[in-house]
């Protein structure tokens, strides 16, 4: 669409617009629902926009309203009334900060512009940051319809802001193109240190800036062959005037019609020069000696690699030159299109002899509006906090391909999304990993094993009605649930069928990144913690058994205790309500406890069995400081991890319980913990006295998933393990030790242990529901 189309722009119906072409006469709707595009507009509080030669990306930061669950202690707990509660639960009203990306078409430009402005009612802000080659052009337009004052920002300081700040805060960002893989798209894990690195921005010409820091960057070079030139000498020779038919036309060709090869020359390879038979020779060198017409798809593809080649050899001489391995390109040259990043691949592959990749990002096309967002809200610092991915408001990636799944090819008219939460603290890396720059959490790649991404996928669509169903049972005073428990089904769905055909949607696709998507879901339609009240009554129950527990463990030798405790913890963790086989059991056996779990177990020897490795470091002397990632409340949590860490106290080692900051599952989070401490703290001397010796710290991760990513901590638990000078490391559970961290390379002895409540999976790791993991690593030397 270009940007010379003008817009005749009329309201047909609420929330839906018209825009008609006065150009070619197409009529063109769009639908603008303010909970699908434009969400939470009512509360948007600043903005800034990027108005490229045929896309508009604009930008607003919102405060968001939604309910969260809290728990509070009762002082009366404990009077001798067997019935009361633990705690009490309350769902509140939080305010959040939240960011919104829109990409959009520029002929709707004005569309939208009234769309926001009839939906404008608490914003503060009287400008609008503005940057890009249209800010310019539309200028009047924006203030008119806006009455905001548009204030312009230098383009390429935008650029480079953006390009940090998804760096920073999205971890599967970036990523290499491999053509006719299946996905096309392989991420990459961004580095702790984004810095320094080569962006190369194809826009009309070529710009080179190397970056060092967030706010020191340069321009090292560049070229006035780029795709303004590719745009122009290709509409000179096929007559065709839009950019993407160009490329839809160079798609299509062959080059080899048209290009020279080395082996026209000489008769195929010149080995004395390396120079194989199918390299191009010179671009465009038959059509000097072939009288023949040429069709448009041959001359848009040999142009293509003639551009693309020359933009990766100039990229390649500079990365060689300031001795950089990290090089992304963006631009509209770019702008997602397979063609142009494949040809761009090669090149580099071709003149680094592979030494160096062409990255690409995920969300490139918006690095210009969030950089002007960030230059008008630096009096905020946004950069000291951390931020995340909200998978319910983002559209995701999208494949250009027209030979990859034909479905999703009609892009014209569609509006992209990405929305980022600001979150409570900074995370940060665990600072005991071994290598943080090549640390990778999850643990099998969906995008890269079909086999599994369909059974898993399966797995969570298959789940969906017990979700629904839990969510609904844990607000019976809400009479609007089951209609937003629906509203979540539908979105999950949703993303699950996107998913399907888009593995690649939002970066790598793992069992992490599916849990977390339903999470974002459900906290969309105020379902902060379906399984909070599932997690009260498990606790009081568990808790009563506690000390009975305690006393059969006391009374056993020290070899025999040992075990005890291991299965103990083995045992607490059957009771997972995220995993269906045992879901099924608690649903409809009430009296299936403790002892019942420890019955499930498989017998030694376990699928992953370490124990006598760790009975014999137990010998030893006794660890400084046990860093310990718990799993689920109730048993898992009172009965199977209180009495192990009780056993480490004992030793002399310092324990740091890290639980999750918000709710997932029936995982327990920091404030449930501090409760069930205090609890038990009464009960039992060896806890109370850690604690008041402060050798007992009760930490929030900083995560509210069911897994655990390692590189995003939250700083204060970095900070305390550090300071602690920890020296074993223990992760629980199928989430945080399977799913996640199975192959986490520590830089201190870590025990990773979990039980295997799912079939599937059991079997595919060679074991039986129920099989036990157990994986005891020494610190590597």
């Amino acid at each position: 669409v270009e940007t010379a189309m003008a817009a005749d722009c009329t309201k047909v119906a609420a929330g839906v617009w018209t825009a008609r072409s006065a150009r070619d006469g197409l009529d063109k709707s769009i639908t603008l629902p303010p909970d699908e595009i434009f969400r939470n507009l009512e509360n948007a509080k600043s903005f800034a926009i990027d108005i490229g030669g045929s896309l508009t990306k604009l930008a607003y930061y919102s405060t968001v309203q939604h309910k969260v669950a809290k728990v509070r202690s009762f002082d009366h707990y404990g009077s001798g009334h067997d019935d009361e509660p633990l705690y009490e639960i309350s769902v509140q009203e939080e305010i959040t900060a939240r960011l919104h990306f829109v990409k959009f078409e520029n002929a709707y430009i004005e569309t939208c512009l009234d769309f926001i402005k009839a939906h404008l009612v608490n914003t503060e802000t009287k400008v609008i940051k503005a940057t890009g080659g249209g800010a310019h052009k539309f200028k009047n337009l924006i203030e008119k319809k806006l009455g905001l004052k548009v204030d312009k920002e230098d383009e390429m300081t935008c650029l480079i802001k953006g390009c940090n700040f998804v760096l920073r805060n999205i971890p599967h960002e970036a990523f290499v193109y491999v053509k006719h893989a299946d996905p096309e798209f392989r991420f990459q894990t961004t580095h702790p240190d984004i810095f320094p690195y080569l962006l190369v921005n194809i826009g009309s010409g070529v710009s080179i800036v190397r970056v060092e820091s967030e706010d020191q960057f340069e321009r090292i070079g560049g070229s006035s062959i780029g795709g303004g030139t590719f745009w122009g000498l290709g509409a000179l020779l096929t007559q065709t005037k839009r950019f993407d038919e160009l490329l839809q036309l160079a798609s299509r060709g062959q080059h080899t019609n048209v290009d020279m090869l080395v082996r026209d020359i000489y008769g195929g390879a010149y080995e004395s020069f390396g120079l194989t038979g199918d390299l191009i020779a010179s671009s465009f060198g038959k059509s000097a000696t072939t009288d023949k017409e040429f069709t448009k798809e041959d001359m848009a593809k040999s142009l293509l690699h003639m551009i693309s080649n020359d933009i990766g050899q100039l990229a390649c001489l500079y990365a060689k030159l300031h001795n950089l391995s990290r090089v992304y390109f963006g631009g509209f040259f770019i702008r997602g299109h397979p063609v142009t990043m494949h040809t761009i691949t090669y090149s580099i592959n071709y003149f680094t002899k592979g030494e160096v990749q062409a990255l690409f990002l995920r969300h490139e096309g918006y690095l210009g509006a969030i950089g002007a967002f960030l230059k008008g809200a630096e009096e905020d610092n946004p950069n000291q906090y951390s931020w995340g991915e909200n998978y319910a408001g983002s559209s995701g990636l999208m494949s250009s391909s027209p030979e990859v799944h034909p479905m999703q090819r009609t892009r014209s008219g569609t509006f992209d999304m990405l929305e980022m939460d600001r979150l409570d603290r900074q995370l940060v890396n665990l600072p005991l990993l071994h290598d943080a720059s090549s640390y990778v959490p999850d643990t099998v790649d969906l995008t890269e094993d079909a086999m599994a991404r369909e059974y898993w996928l399966s797995c969570f669509e298959d789940a969906l009605d017990g979700v629904v169903k839990r969510a609904v049972a844990s607000q019976p005073q809400s009479l609007d649930a089951p209609e937003r428990a629906e509203k979540f089904r539908q979105k999950y769905r949703h993303k699950l069928q996107t998913l399907r055909h888009q593995p690649f949607a939002y970066g790598s696709l793992t069992v992490r990144s599916l849990l977390d998507t339903r999470e974002h879901c459900l906290n969309e339609f105020n379902f902060p913690d379906p399984y909070s009240k599932v997690k009260q009554r498990e606790n009081d129950v568990a808790l009563k058994h506690f000390q009975k527990v305690v006393r059969n463990l006391d009374s056993l030798s020290m070899e025999d205790r040992q075990f005890a405790l291991v299965k103990g913890l083995l045992a607490g963790n059957v009771f997972d309500w995220g995993a269906k086989a045992v879901s099924d059991v608690l649903e409809t056996n009430s009296a299936f406890g403790f002892e019942e779990a420890m019955k499930q177990l498989q017998a030694r020897p376990w699928l992953v069995d370490a124990y006598n490795d760790w009975i014999e470091r137990l010998k030893g002397p006794p660890h400084k400081c046990a860093l310990f990632f718990v799993d689920n409340s109730g048993i898992d949590i009172i009965l199977g991890v209180f009495p192990f860490v009780r056993e480490l106290l004992s030793k002399g080692t310092e324990v740091i319980l890290a639980s999750n900051s918000g709710p997932a599952l029936n995982d327990v989070t920091c404030c449930e913990l501090t409760i069930v401490t205090e609890r038990i703290a009464a009960m039992d001397s060896v806890i109370r006295t850690a604690l008041e010796k402060d050798k007992l710290l009760l930490v929030q991760s900083g995560s509210s998933s069911p897994c655990l990513d390692l590189s995003r901590l939250d700083k204060g638990l970095a900070t305390v393990v550090w300071e602690r000078k920890t020296d074993l490391v223990i992760i629980e559970g199928m989430g945080r030790a399977i799913h996640t961290n199975y192959y986490a390379a520590l830089r201190c002895e870590s025990l990773k242990l979990a039980v295997i409540k799912n079939a599937w999976l059991a079997e595919r790791l060679g074991g039986n529901i129920f099989s036990v993991v157990f994986k005891y690593e020494m610190a590597p030397k």
